[in-house]
């Protein structure tokens, strides 16, 4: 019987060492990244913005889905390492579309925050993967109530908190931690 990849907890493939195993998601979390930047700094914004809406989001989700059905179906590390650009990709393009509208050099500052907090939360998930299963609920129940509350602030009452903004950060913060640690328990329960 086939166990969907998200509640994996061991396998009986072949199996490589934690440290292998640690590169190994830590070097597709890098090129994720490093794929978006290129596409940021090398697609001009212009080019996605000129494809007919219609067309773009129905390639967006095709592209996603067939991702996630590669990724989702699949026990070869190539094939699944192909279904992760097949999300990766499309979501370069919103981000390029979105960041066009910044400074650059605000977006570099965001893109190197971004990247060293992605790392400490890495580092902190492998230190401490049993503090971040035990917060993943409140993590969502907390996600959902900010997204309650601004809604609420911006659509009643007209009003905009960056405080909010910061809170959000923190809980996808915490989401990395508990999503790096859940990835390393199943090199452990292997």
């Amino acid at each position: 019987m086939e166990v969907d990849v998200f509640d994996r907890t061991s396998t009986t493939d072949p199996v490589i060492s934690p440290t292998a195993y640690n590169l190994a998601i830590g070097l597709t979390l890098c090129w994720g990244f490093a794929i978006n930047w290129l596409m940021v700094v090398n697609i001009d914004p212009q080019a996605i913005a000129s494809i007919e809406p219609w067309i773009f989001i129905i390639g967006f989700f095709a592209s996603c889905f067939f991702g996630i059905y590669l990724f989702n179906g699949s026990t070869n590390p190539l094939v699944s390492f192909i279904g992760y650009n097949f999300v990766v990709v499309p979501f370069g393009l919103i981000i390029n579309l979105v960041v066009s509208q910044f400074d650059p050099t605000l977006v570099s500052e965001a893109i190197r925050i971004t990247g060293l907090v992605t790392i400490g939360m890495m580092c902190l998930g492998s230190l401490y993967p049993a503090f971040f299963q035990s917060i993943s609920g409140a993590l969502t129940i907390a996600l959902l109530l900010v997204i309650v509350v601004e809604l609420i602030e911006w659509f009643v009452f007209g009003v905009h908190h960056g405080v909010i903004d910061w809170i959000v950060v923190l809980i996808f913060c915490g989401y990395i931690g508990y999503d790096w640690g859940r990835a390393n328990q199943i090199c452990v329960n292997r």
